[in-house]
């Protein structure tokens, strides 16, 4: 029997497309979705079963609600139900396309075949359950710093992926030309669609190692520190691992970060800077930013 997942529908103002993905990722959603119709737009969020029941989604639709209010915003209208694994996989395939992104990547859905004679570097993706699309603003923002990081790897370089989702991070850099690259996601399910996705791209596991946790278990991996740190997951995580970071650095360790909102870019650019990291540049796209850092020079 496959698995269910709940398929959560809300339908909302255009004004809270942003607050409401967030708190679907906050919630615990590994992949949400959007639709235009007439003024209003329509997301979707979908979890699997076994985390939630309906009266936390309850909970979630009030929370949902009460963002609202803050705001001075009609109330969005939130449905959910329950959908078969194979249902929820269909949903991607029939609205997700092959995708450009920054000059050198086109995301190309599993499904789908590649062409044969292209320029580009095709980065084959199946998503699973997890998040990293190619779609999302924040996942490209770091795929163009990426590819502006790695443009001419002079030597071997070694990457940090925290919280690496279907590991498109991670795969992009090997793509690139990084000679290893370490992944780590607190979520079994997403582990298990980035190490598809690694099979998909033909990378070696003595490449890319994937693993579940976070921070603490990609130190136990590293023994003598990375050049670059990939982060793109919610800003108050971010937050809590700034300060460790150093730890996984090199003298000229860079990093890049995302998943953060306008609003909460001067909240990450402080920790940093009380950290010894210095914020070379700040991409914006929609209401999403990127960090672009470096360690800062030791007195």
């Amino acid at each position: 029997m496959s698995n269910s997942w709940w398929e959560i529908t809300i339908l909302c103002h255009p004004h809270l497309e942003e607050s409401i993905t967030w708190r679907l990722d906050k919630f615990g959603c590994s992949g949400t979705s959007r639709e235009i119709k007439g003024k209003s737009h329509i997301i979707q969020g979908y979890i699997p079963q076994i985390k939630y029941q309906s009266l936390d989604i309850s909970a979630l639709s009030l929370w949902l609600q009460q963002d609202a209010l803050v705001l001075n915003l009609p109330q969005p209208l939130t449905r959910w139900k329950l959908i078969d694994e194979e249902d929820w996989s269909s949903s991607w395939k029939q609205y997700w396309e092959p995708t450009e992104v920054g000059d050198r990547f086109i995301i190309y859905p599993a499904w789908l075949t590649p062409p044969e004679n292209t320029d580009k570097l095709i980065l084959k993706l199946d998503p699973g359950v997890a998040f990293g699309t190619g779609t999302h603003p924040t996942t490209q923002l770091c795929l163009e710093s990426l590819e502006m990081r790695l443009s001419k790897p002079d030597r071997d370089v070694v990457i940090a992926d925290i919280g690496s989702g279907s590991g498109i991070l991670s795969i992009g850099a090997i793509l690139l030309g990084a000679s290893k690259a370490y992944a780590v996601d607190i979520d079994p399910l997403a582990v298990k669609a980035a190490r598809e996705n690694r099979h998909l791209n033909q990378i070696d596991p003595n490449n890319l190692a994937i693993n579940q946790g976070s921070l603490t278990e990609l130190l136990e991996l590293v023994s003598d520190g990375v050049d670059g740190i990939v982060c793109n997951i919610l800003a108050e995580v971010i937050i809590d691992l700034i300060p460790q970071f150093s730890k996984l650095a090199k003298p000229n360790t860079w990093g890049i970060l995302s998943g953060i909102l306008l609003e909460q870019s001067q909240a990450i650019a402080d920790t940093l800077e009380q950290e010894g990291w210095i914020v070379a540049a700040l991409w914006k796209r929609k209401k999403w930013c990127c960090f672009q850092i470096r360690k800062a020079p030791e007195d």
